[in-house]
């Protein structure tokens, strides 16, 4: 199986053969996987170097000009540092293209924190009018892309080599998708921590709900998913910053009585990096780790 940057890098690639409108900007990061695209778009396919506010500013410049502008590069280096431009060249001039990041929150743990986004959704949060989405397999990431270059939206593609054994439906009116039901809660797994938290909830009865859209956040689907109970019990498993969408949760669940549960990368700072399997484990991200939380709060 190929990874989600593989397939970002030959889904655009066809793309740009096929759309003039389309642009990509990138800063070094899998600049040798466009050299065809670069050689037949030379004008589409612009690389400024290590200079990430440069890359968001030259997206939002294209896109001032009517081009749809694909801007990639590893999360930290598109969200974080060039926050600013993403604030102002994007949201402030009223214009929209597509993030796609690479390196999850923890893909490449031996590069140390400089690598690392745990908290990039969490950002992209305070501001407005971004979709975010978070793929779970290669699948789903080529067909939330093509959704993405073909609209008009700002769209936030976040991909990892984290990802789970098949792809799941995803795009336009998906929504949180149920994969297993049950009665004592629900349990809303996004991306590439649905297996994980199927393995995690096998013989619980619960509900779970896939996600990979999580800006907007579906609260109709989780409502759905509680059904007529009078109050809920609902975890959120999330591949990036504990609690980035309890909020959400919380919001979707305001006239009933409810817990909520969010789980995700710690705050903690782990400073020997280790594999990410090691990395999931330390959260408390792998199955057993989900396991003894989610169980623990249902049955609390």
């Amino acid at each position: 199986m190929d990874t989600m940057r593989e397939r970002f890098i030959t889904t655009t690639a066809r793309l740009l053969d096929d759309d003039p409108r389309l642009a990509v900007v990138l800063a070094e990061i899998s600049r040798d996987g466009f050299d065809r695209a670069e050689r037949t778009h030379p004008d589409r396919v612009i690389n400024v170097g290590i200079r990430e506010q440069l890359l968001i500013g030259a997206g939002a410049g294209l896109a001032l000009t009517g081009m749809r502008p694909i801007i990639h590069t590893f999360a930290p280096f598109l969200v974080e540092r060039p926050f600013e431009q993403v604030k102002l060249d994007f949201g402030h001039q009223g214009v929209s293209g597509v993030l796609v990041s690479a390196g999850g929150s923890y893909d490449w743990p031996a590069a140390g924190i400089t690598h690392m986004a745990p908290g990039d959704v969490a950002l992209m949060d305070t501001l407005d009018g971004w979709t975010v989405q978070v793929p779970g397999h290669p699948d789903e990431a080529e067909t939330l892309l093509r959704e993405a270059a073909a609209g008009e939206d700002r769209v936030y593609l976040r991909l990892s080599l984290q990802q789970n054994e098949r792809a799941r439906p995803v795009g336009a009116g998906s929504g949180s998708a149920p994969v297993r039901e049950g009665s004592q809660g629900v349990v809303i797994a996004v991306g590439p921590m649905l297996d994980n938290v199927l393995a995690a909830t096998e013989g619980l009865d619960v509900t779970v709900l896939y996600a990979t859209t999580v800006r907007p956040f579906d609260a109709a689907g989780l409502r759905r998913a509680v059904g007529a109970r009078e109050t809920a019990d609902a975890v959120i498993v999330e591949p990036y910053l504990s609690g980035t969408s309890t909020g959400a949760v919380n919001n979707a669940l305001a006239d009933l009585p409810h817990r909520v549960l969010g789980l995700g990368v710690s705050r903690t700072e782990l400073r020997r990096y280790g594999q990410m399997d090691e990395q999931l484990a330390a959260h408390g991200l792998d199955p057993r780790g989900l396991r003894e939380r989610i169980g623990g709060f249902l049955n609390s």
